[in-house]
């Protein structure tokens, strides 16, 4: 049989591409047979992807739908604090800041991993072991089923930093939770919702429970678990906890560990459930249920990609030398609005110093 590799024997530097056992029903690991973990392993800077990153990402999915013995692809981060946090910020501020043509090859790059995902030939299944937010969220939502530590928070943060969420955000937020969701997500960047909440809302498969105090697994001591009527007269639940119950909750995670037993659990269940399926039905079905997100992803990725490059002059170059400036991480926003309306315009640098962390 053929290597049909993109290029055959690579030697990953920046994920970790794993095979791990697939069980049986009864629990027993298969012969023959493995899942494939596609690792982002960044864990000092939240698994946040660099160029080089996302060049190996796409190998490693070309890898992962050529390796015959495995039943499904398994996408997640190092550690336990996040499955990833978006582009790399440093990378972003020292390389890309205002240089449009090369964040435009950068973009392409980014549009062939999202699509590297959308193609691939196995089940994806992103496990995700923390949080999830920006370009995190959306290659994240590019997976096919997701998987979640309850400690995990999922959100977008673009407008707040000097971009739109337009890396498939935009494209498949919607198809999970709603188009009002999906805006107040996209738009505000007011708050990052819990794995609770995510899976209310209908962004998860399952969540896992991941802190243990005192021998035993809890529930995320940060979130309201239970369910009540909100006063719009809605049930509800997965909302952060307030005031002493918030003190509280934190006093419980600090007597705790992470143990994440419970999620790889979940996915070994999930996996166990997909082999015992003739493989390309499954692989029919997924591939017919893809197309809703790539109707929106391929109709909007390359003027996306246009306008990014194009924003990196302007509102993401002061954004993200904002995000690496430390303190506050944000501009001056409200001064930011007042120097445009008076017809401050971006030629130069003295809007944007203007409206640096520490310049109010």
């Amino acid at each position: 049989m053929y290597d049909h590799d993109l290029v055959p024997g690579f030697a990953f530097k920046h994920v970790r591409v794993e095979r791990h056992p697939v069980f049986d029903p009864k629990g027993a690991a298969v012969e023959g047979l493995h899942n494939l973990w596609i690792v982002l392993d960044n864990e000092g800077e939240l698994n946040s992807y660099t160029t080089d990153t996302i060049k190996e990402v796409i190998l490693a999915f070309r890898h992962a739908s050529n390796d015959r013995a495995a039943v499904c692809t398994v996408f997640t981060g190092a550690g336990t604090r996040a499955f990833c946090a978006g582009g790399n910020t440093r990378e972003y501020a020292t390389r890309y800041a205002g240089h449009s043509g090369e964040y435009r090859q950068y973009m392409r790059l980014f549009n062939d991993m999202v699509s590297a995902i959308l193609a691939c030939d196995k089940p994806v299944i992103c496990r995700v072991n923390g949080m999830r937010v920006g370009g995190g969220q959306e290659i994240g939502m590019a997976c096919d089923f997701s998987i979640a530590s309850d400690l995990a928070r999922f959100g977008q943060v673009g407008p707040k930093h000097g971009s739109a969420p337009d890396g498939g955000a935009t494209d498949f937020l919607h198809l999970y939770v709603g188009i009002e969701q999906a805006l107040l997500s996209c738009t505000t960047a007011a708050g990052l919702w819990s794995a609770h909440k995510a899976m209310r809302l209908g962004l998860l498969t399952e969540i896992a429970p991941v802190v243990r105090v005192d021998g035993e697994l809890v529930p995320n001591p940060l979130v309201e678990t239970g369910r009540w009527i909100d006063d719009r007269g809605q049930i509800v639940y997965g909302e952060a906890k307030v005031g002493d119950a918030l003190a509280a909750g934190k006093a419980v995670l600090a007597r705790g560990t992470v143990d994440l037993v419970e999620l790889d659990r979940a996915v070994d269940r999930l996996t166990t459930k997909l082999m015992m399926t003739f493989p390309d039905c499954v692989l029919k079905t997924i591939e017919s249920l893809r197309k809703k997100k790539l109707e929106h992803w391929d109709q909007n990725k390359e003027q996306s990609r246009a306008w990014l490059s194009l924003n990196m002059m302007t509102e993401a170059k002061a954004g993200f030398r904002a995000f690496e400036s430390g303190g506050s991480r944000e501009v001056d926003f409200i001064g930011l609005r007042r120097h445009l309306a008076a017809g401050s315009t971006w030629e130069g640098s003295d809007l944007e110093n203007a409206i640096m962390p520490g310049s109010r």
